[in-house]
């Protein structure tokens, strides 16, 4: 019998799908896996996405963030600032940016604002500096590179401060070594709100999550409380030293990350140079250098702990 529509109940209506070809399957194959790696990428970063017709968290209210500026309550509570809020896309350029730079630490700075005690970071740009393997210093060309820009986001609209810096740990995680600790704190003394955030781009690669830490200096003579142990990260074997010495002069904000419907298309921009420069490469495995470094700074923590019986328990938690 047929159906209302002339046709044979058994029969089924023709779509108009034509199968892809094997080359439009071939084109396709590589944005399909770049498009699934990055909503992986985004499920175990855990990227809030802002839906709102306005997106509350690149509204700048200058007003309101001025008045913040003039109470300095970070004055009368040292801790005031518990959390930053990071965008993707800020997140992603910096993540470029310190990939980059090999095993040589490199250097920017965050644009944003503040809301009651949370930090927004919205955009961050590379600063030219010269770094090594263990240390980045601004210079004076890095300093007027960081006002003509401010200058220049100002005549598009972008009216955001320097909320900031940040910099790469290649390989050895993300803490304050001594200089950033001087550094954080004289950025602290002359231009809040100011945060530090310290990116491992080896890491991250390694593990496929974001290793990055947001950090604020206390003031100086300030002695925290004991805030019991820490979350667990490996410090190299060299640089245990200068983590201890410098680790209760500041503390960790919480970090979580957003973004926004309205950057979808420079978002896809972004994470496909990352993705294709970056995560092709995702096993530990691709990286012998940084596999054979990891098994040595092993070998000398175990040789070290068994030499030293007596040693306390946090110093042994950052050692092994």
């Amino acid at each position: 019998m047929d159906t209302d529509e002339g046709l044979p109940s058994s029969t089924t209506a023709p779509t108009d799908k034509v199968d892809e070809s094997p080359v439009q399957a071939t084109l396709s194959a590589p944005l399909n896996a770049s498009s699934s790696a990055q909503t992986t990428w985004d499920t175990d970063n855990n990227v809030e996405v802002i839906m709102g017709p306005v997106d509350e968290y690149f509204k700048y209210d200058v007003k309101a963030h001025q008045s913040i500026v003039n109470a300095k309550p970070w004055e009368k509570d040292p801790h005031y600032f518990k959390w930053l809020k990071l965008s993707a896309v800020a997140l992603l350029k910096m993540l470029i940016h310190a990939r980059s730079g090999g095993n040589l630490e490199v250097m920017g700075v965050l644009i944003g604002k503040v809301a009651h005690q949370t930090m927004i970071v919205v955009d961050s740009t590379p600063l030219p500096v010269e770094g090594t393997e263990t240390r980045v210093n601004a210079q004076a060309e890095a300093y007027e590179y960081m006002t003509t820009y401010k200058e220049v986001v100002a005549r598009v609209g972008r009216t955001e401060n320097v909320l900031g810096w940040y910099h790469s740990h290649p390989g050895y995680g993300c803490w304050l070594s001594g200089i950033d600790v001087t550094t954080q704190l004289m950025n602290q003394t002359y231009q809040e709100p100011f945060v530090a955030i310290v990116i491992d781009p080896i890491r991250t690669i390694s593990s496929g999550k974001v290793n990055l830490g947001a950090f604020r200096t206390y003031p100086v003579g300030y002695r925290p409380p004991d805030e019991g142990p820490s979350e667990y990260q490996s410090i190299p074997m060299d640089k245990i030293e200068d983590f201890g010495v410098h680790c209760k002069q500041y503390y960790s904000l919480e970090v979580s990350h957003f973004k926004s419907v309205l950057d979808k298309r420079l978002l896809d921009l972004l994470w496909n140079k990352y993705w294709v420069n970056t995560l092709s490469s995702v096993s530990i495995l691709a990286q012998p250098d940084y596999l054979a470094g990891l098994t040595k700074d092993l070998a000398e923590k175990v040789e070290h702990t068994v030499a030293s019986p007596n040693l306390n328990e946090s110093r042994k938690r950052y050692s092994l």
